[in-house]
This record gives structure tokens, C-alpha cells and sequence, in this order.
């Protein structure tokens, strides 16, 4: 009996978990635009923080730099100088 009530409390907890979130980033936009509301979102789809404030003017929202977009773009990094003791 008492391991039929355990069964049963974890399916239910299993199914009452919230669903994982999507990343709310778009890794092809350097500047994401945050709204705030009943719903909170992200909105990445610009190119530069002066065209993002522009949008976010008389809102209530702010514009972030996109975590997921540095270095996107950008090719393998130059090897860094590395000092190497030779063998006396």
C-alpha cells in the first residue's frame, strides 16, 4: 500500500514539473531587447545598442548584449605567446 502511494506521488510530481525554457537568446544578433510585463521576453533581432534604445524608448524594457553572440562571428583566436623553459 504504502509503496502504491509513493508510485503515485512521483508520477504526479513528475507531471506537475515545469517544462524546460528554451535558450531566449538569439546566437545571430549581438543586442537583445528585454520587455518586461505580466510576460517577461527577450527580443533579439538588432544590430546595435542605439538602434535597440530606440525601440525600448517609452517602454518597459532594456537593451543587453547578447551572451551567445560574442565571438559567433569570429574565426579561431592567434595562438598566445607561450614561454617555454628549455632543457638545460
Amino acid at each position: 500500500m504504502r509503496n502504491l502511494a509513493l508510485a503515485i506521488l512521483a508520477i504526479g510530481a513528475a507531471l506537475a514539473a515545469a517544462p524546460a525554457q528554451a535558450q531566449t537568446y538569439d546566437p545571430g544578433y549581438p543586442v537583445c531587447l528585454h520587455v518586461y510585463g505580466k510576460i517577461s521576453y527577450y527580443e533579439c533581432a538588432y544590430t546595435s545598442l542605439p538602434q535597440c534604445n530606440a525601440t525600448a524608448s517609452g517602454r518597459s524594457a532594456q537593451c543587453v548584449i547578447n551572451p551567445y553572440y560574442a565571438y559567433a562571428s569570429q574565426g579561431p583566436s592567434a595562438p598566445r605567446n607561450k614561454r617555454y623553459r628549455n632543457g638545460y
